[in-house]
Order: structure tokens, then sequence, then C-alpha cells
């Protein structure tokens, strides 16, 4: 039997707060409910959950700092941030902050739900990603920075890999621009973004082997890894 995901979500608003707590304890989830950032950050480094979900405007310590905060420690454990607030800015602001997601209130549960599994199911792949995984007709491995199309090897480069497996890791869903240039490039700048075109351009020429793969471009929000 499978072990139940823990999640340590902080929220200052108390009703919302049980609300949440509880449809997600009836769903099968482990959660630690928190009313402030300080309190969070003690109950993380206490009972090291799978899944952060951090209100952003919170007492004593808001969720980007929190964020920021945890992510000295641990680059990989999955942050989803609920928050009123939905400007473009504010959305960065999350990235920026370490945030993998961002859910505007009010907000469904099921939503909520199907987001915490993608993004567990997310750090479990990442944590094999040394082994061999198809990316339609190719297979993958980035340990070795290698492609391969039926007998043909294809080599890949340190950053053609990495991007790759952010790419996949994210796959049929929007991988952002501004927070991968951050992470692979150290910052968004418009030299950073023409060099990370440039290797976009370089992985789609090495996958066009399959139709069924494609790296597409959302306008003015990154790319986007279909297969």
């Amino acid at each position: 039997m499978n072990k139940p995901i823990k999640i340590l979500l902080a929220e200052d608003e108390v009703s919302l707060g049980k609300i949440v707590s509880e449809s997600l304890a009836i769903k099968g989830f482990e959660v630690t409910h928190c009313l402030n950032g300080e309190a969070a950050l003690k109950k993380y480094k206490a009972e090291q959950p799978d899944i952060l979900v951090l209100d952003v405007m919170m007492p004593k310590k808001d969720g980007f700092t929190l964020a920021q905060e945890i992510r000295k420690t641990n680059e990989t454990i999955p942050i989803i941030f609920l928050t009123a607030k939905s400007q473009t800015i504010d959305v960065v602001k999350g990235f920026e902050s370490g945030g993998n997601d961002y859910l505007k209130k009010p907000f469904s549960m099921e939503e909520l739900i199907v987001r915490i599994h993608a993004l567990v199911y997310r750090k479990t792949t990442q944590k094999t990603m040394e082994n061999i995984v198809n990316i339609g007709l190719y297979k993958f491995n980035s340990k070795k920075q290698k492609l391969y199309f039926k007998q043909d090897e294809i080599n890949l480069t340190t950053r053609e890999s990495d991007l790759l497996q952010h790419l996949f890791l994210n796959k049929n869903n929007v991988l952002d621009r501004n927070f991968i240039l951050k992470k692979l490039w150290g910052n968004d700048d418009f030299f950073k973004a023409r060099s990370m075109d440039v290797f976009i351009s370089k992985l789609r020429k090495k996958l066009k082997k399959d139709t069924q793969v494609a790296i597409i471009n959302v306008r003015g929000y990154g790319y986007k890894l279909i297969c």
C-alpha cells in the first residue's frame, strides 16, 4: 500500500485552511495546517512533507519569503502558491521565489488535487531520470546525455540535456520561460533568452525524426514539450 502524500498547508484564513485540510484528508492526503509562515517553517523542518501549499499573504513570514528560505536547502520539494493576486508580475515573482505552480483564489479542490498529484509525480520521475525514459519514439538518457532513435545514437551537450530534462518533467505542460532561464542560465536577460532559443532550435532538430514529438512556443510564457 502506498504511503499517503504528506502536505504542509500554510494558510492564515482559518476557515479556508480548515476546509482545504479536511477536503484533502478525505481524499487520503496527510495534511498539516499552519496559520503563518514562521510556524510553517518549523513544521517543514520537523516533518519533511512531500509538497508545500503556501498562501502568499501571511503574517510573520509571507509565502514568497518562506519558499526562498526553503529553497536554500531543498531545491526539489514541490511548492504551490495560493493567492488572490493574478497580475503577471506576481506570477513571475512566485516562480522566482522557487514556486512550481500558482493557483488563484477562489479555486476548486479538484484542481488543487490534480496539481498536487502532478507535481509529486514529477518529483518522483526526476529521481529516476538516470534511467532511460521515452519521449515519443525516442529514448532519453539524461545521465549519459544521449538520445536514441531506433539504431541511431544522438549526443547532447550538457545544456541541451538539462533543458530537455526540464521539458520532459513538465511534458504536455508549459515550462515557464523566466523560471528555466534563471534555473539553467542564472538570469533572464535578453542575451540569455536568445541563447535559450538557440538551444530549443537545436533540440527541435534532434527530435524531428518523430513527427508526434514537438517543442512548441507558448507566446509570452514559455515552452511546451508535446509527446
